[in-house]
C-alpha cells in the first residue's frame, strides 16, 4: 500500500550549557505527537557541539528516554541516583512530581550521537513518585525479520519482549537496520490505536512509497490519522539504520513550560513554585 506520510526536518537547536540537537517532535513543525512531546537528536563528533552537556536541571509530569548510539555519558540525580550511559545503553527516568539531574559527556574527543525522547504522563502519574531505570546495552534484545536487523529496546514484536515495558503508553522503540536491498514489513496490528514515528539515522529508506533521508522524522500514524495498513519499510542500494517508535496516545490537555509538562496552567506555576523552593526530589 503506497501512502504519502508527513516528513519533519529537524531544527538546529542549543540545549543545556551548549549542545547542538537536532529537535523535530517540539517545534514549530510538529508541537506534539500524543503521548511523545520532544524527540531531540544529538549527533556531532566535534566536542564543542557537546562537551558543556546537561548541568543540573529540573524535570516534572513526564518521562524522559535516552538512547546513546555512540558515547559515554554520566547521569546523576535527585533521587540519589548515578547512571553510566555508554554506547548502545539506555536509561528510562520518570519524573512524575518532580527531578533534578544533570547528564554530563565523559568524554572530551569522538563522536557523542543519540536520542533524548520526551514521554507525556497521564493526569494521575504526573505526581507520583518518580523512578529511574538504567539499561545496559546487553540487556538490548536483537531479533532478526529477513535481512532486518533490531534492537527491541522497549515493546512488543513478534512475541519478543523489549529491553523496558511502559504500562501507560505501551511504547515500542526500535533500532532497525536495513542492509542494501532489505525490505522489513510492520504489520497493521503494530501501529493500530498508536501514535508512530520513523526517524533516519544513517542512510536514506523509504516507508511506503515515501523517502526518508537521515536526520528527519516520518510522522506514520496520529491519534486522528491511523496508518490504513502493514507499512512496509526498503532499501536501494546502500543501507540504512533508523529508530520506529509508537505509543499510545493519552488524549488529555497539555499545558507545558520548559521542562515542566502539566495539564493546565495552574499547575505549571505550581510546579515553578515547588523548584524555586526546594520541593522537588
Amino acid at each position: 500500500m503506497t501512502s504519502s506520510l508527513r516528513l519533519i526536518q529537524a531544527s538546529r537547536l542549543s540545549e543545556g550549557a551548549g549542545v547542538t540537537v537536532h529537535r523535530t517532535i517540539g517545534t514549530p513543525a510538529l508541537r506534539t505527537l500524543d503521548p511523545f512531546l520532544m524527540l531531540d537528536h544529538f549527533n556531532s563528533n566535534r566536542a564543542d557541539d557537546y562537551i558543556a552537556g546537561f548541568p543540573d536541571h529540573p524535570h516534572r509530569g513526564f518521562v524522559t528516554f535516552t538512547y546513546l548510539l555512540e558515547g559515554h555519558m554520566l547521569h546523576r540525580d535527585s533521587m540519589g541516583h548515578e547512571g553510566d550511559l555508554v554506547t548502545g545503553g539506555a536509561q528510562w527516568m520518570k519524573a512524575a512530581r518532580g527531578v533534578i539531574h544533570s547528564e554530563m559527556p565523559q568524554q572530551t574527543e569522538g563522536r557523542m550521537s543519540g536520542f533524548q525522547l520526551w514521554i507525556n504522563l497521564p493526569a494521575r502519574e504526573k505526581l507520583s513518585d518518580p523512578e529511574y531505570r538504567e539499561i545496559l546495552p546487553e540487556q538490548i534484545p536483537r531479533l532478526r525479520e529477513g535481512n532486518a536487523e533490531i534492537r527491541l529496546l522497549a515493546g512488543s514484536w513478534a512475541g519478543h519482549e523489549g529491553a523496558l515495558t511502559d504500562p501507560l503508553t505501551h511504547l515500542l522503540y526500535a533500532d532497525i537496520t536495513l542492509p542494501p536491498q532489505g525490505a522489513l514489513t510492520l504489520p497493521e496490528g503494530l501501529l493500530a490505536g498508536r501514535s508512530a514515528f520513523l526517524y533516519g539515522i544513517e542512510g536514506t529508506f523509504r516507508a511506503s512509497g515515501t523517502e526518508v533521508p537521515p536526520e528527519t522524522l516520518a510522522v506514520v500514524a496520529t491519534p486522528h490519522s491511523p496508518f490504513p495498513g502493514d507499512l512496509r519499510l526498503s532499501t536501494e542500494s546502500a543501507p540504512s539504520r533508523l529508530i520506529l517508535v509508537t505509543g499510545r496516545p493519552i488524549g488529555e490537555p497539555v499545558a507545558a513550560y520548559g521542562p515542566f509538562v502539566m495539564n493546565t496552567r495552574e499547575e505549571i506555576e505550581r510546579a515553578i513554585d515547588d523548584y524555586r523552593n526546594n520541593r522537588f526530589v
